[in-house]
């Protein structure tokens, strides 16, 4: 059964459920992780076009701010307070706190939904956001402070379900998630993943990692020069993952164009503009 026809079947079992107490809709991406095949292929796309059905555009913007646009609704990952001179307002920002250039301390008052990683000391947040045709929900890891220290569930990975996709954004990682924190993620068809091989983990252990979440195509992020991501990239490569370097800063997939083989794609940053 392809990924498109198991999801659709899984969203007619959720509707004809009895509503829980909780009210709260499952992820189906928990539900039917890893029990799915890849597709063929990913399309490019630009900012303002027009969208196929059943599909997500994802823009790499800056640093570890990627644009998702799914379902009529939009969400900014580790919002930093800008975006570029667009007249544009997200529906949705998520943000975390490792450092300055993943959070602001004034999110536009516009902003009708601002999902803070993080909550008091080592408590963590939790994030379960149904807007209908996108669900939005966190799984809490740990962050490094300074040598020796830590705080606990102080980054968020942020999951973004539309269109049938599970599309996650793992923060400022600094270790590799527990089997409890695998499972709660779920199913990844995409993932942005930080590649800076310092500030966030060393390069061997975050290939570790896609390894391991198996998802069809990977998003880097968090690289500071281009020496920095080659040296990513070769290490994906070396492990039998697919390298495309699009020469661009939007991707369009589905749950129909998903690569057969995982693909690591990597974007080039560029700020939101009117006159795109």
């Amino acid at each position: 059964m392809t990924r498109l026809a198991l999801a659709l079947a899984l969203t007619l079992i959720v509707l004809s459920a009895p509503v829980f107490a909780q009210d709260r809709r499952p992820s189906h991406c928990i539900a039917v992780a890893r029990s799915t095949p890849g597709m063929d292929y990913l399309h490019k796309a630009s900012f303002r076009a027009p969208m196929p059905e059943f599909t997500v555009r994802i823009r790499y913007v800056s640093h570890a701010s990627f644009l998702i646009l799914g379902g009529g609704l939009s969400a900014v990952t580790d919002y930093a307070g800008f975006l570029g001179s667009a007249d544009f307002i997200p529906d949705i920002v998520t943000m975390n706190h490792a450092h300055s250039t993943h959070f602001t301390a004034d999110p536009d008052p516009r902003i009708p939904h601002v999902l803070r990683g993080w909550g008091p000391f080592g408590e963590g947040v939790e994030h379960h956001l149904d807007l209908g045709t996108m669900l939005v929900r966190n799984v809490p890891t740990d962050i490094r402070l300074g040598e020796t220290g830590r705080e606990r569930n102080g980054n968020s990975i942020f999951v973004f379900e539309s269109e049938g996709l599970c599309i996650a954004h793992l923060g400022h990682l600094h270790h590799e998630p527990t089997d409890e924190q695998y499972a709660a993620i779920g199913r990844m068809d995409v993932v942005m993943v930080p590649v800076d091989g310092g500030y966030t983990m060393a390069v061997d252990s975050m290939i570790n990692v896609m390894r391991r979440v198996k998802a069809s195509v990977i998003l880097p992020m968090h690289w500071f020069t281009d020496m920095t991501l080659d040296r990513f990239l070769r290490g994906m490569e070396e492990e039998g993952f697919a390298i495309e370097r699009p020469g661009t800063n939007e991707v369009e997939v589905s749950l129909r164009t998903l690569p057969e083989r995982p693909t690591v794609i990597a974007l080039r940053p560029a700020w939101l503009r009117d006159d795109e």
